[in-house]
């Protein structure tokens, strides 16, 4: 198991210890969040008025909206990929069905052009075959 990290943050002007099994850089980002929503709150002048209990309601209301957003997006994004792996399946089952039409087609065109060749040879042969025999009649 990974050893605990201790790192030290500054959130609201205040210095933290954070505890955790995270890195130090992360508990440095939730630090950093944590002081960028503060700051946020801080552009409403009215946020300045408020006692700290509702100003602690305030940012977990709006951590809680936050989290909730991003797992509604995550979820979107899997619906989304496991929508995408459905359109790949099926592109995939067409491509192999293509494939499978043109290899049959390509069989098709050959014994065609083959008998084609066969056809014209014939052909050849029996003109020959009544000039031949044209000839012939032609001399008696």
């Amino acid at each position: 198991m990974a050893a605990k990290t201790d790192a030290e943050v500054i959130i609201d002007g205040k210095v933290y210890t954070l505890s955790g099994y995270e890195s130090e850089e992360y508990l440095q980002k939730i630090a950093s969040y944590l002081n960028g929503k503060i700051a946020e709150f801080r552009k409403n002048e009215s946020y300045g008025k408020l006692n700290p209990d509702f100003k602690n309601i305030l940012m977990q209301i709006n951590l809680a909206d936050d989290y909730f957003r991003a797992k509604r997006e995550m979820e979107d994004l899997k619906a989304d990929g496991s929508s995408r792996e459905k359109d790949l399946y099926d592109l995939k089952h067409e491509l192999i069905a293509t494939q499978m039409k043109l290899e049959t087609t390509e069989k098709n065109l050959k014994e065609v052009r083959a008998e084609n060749d066969e056809n014209a040879k014939k052909i050849i042969r029996l003109e020959t075959e009544l000039k031949t025999r044209q000839e012939r009649s032609g001399k008696n």
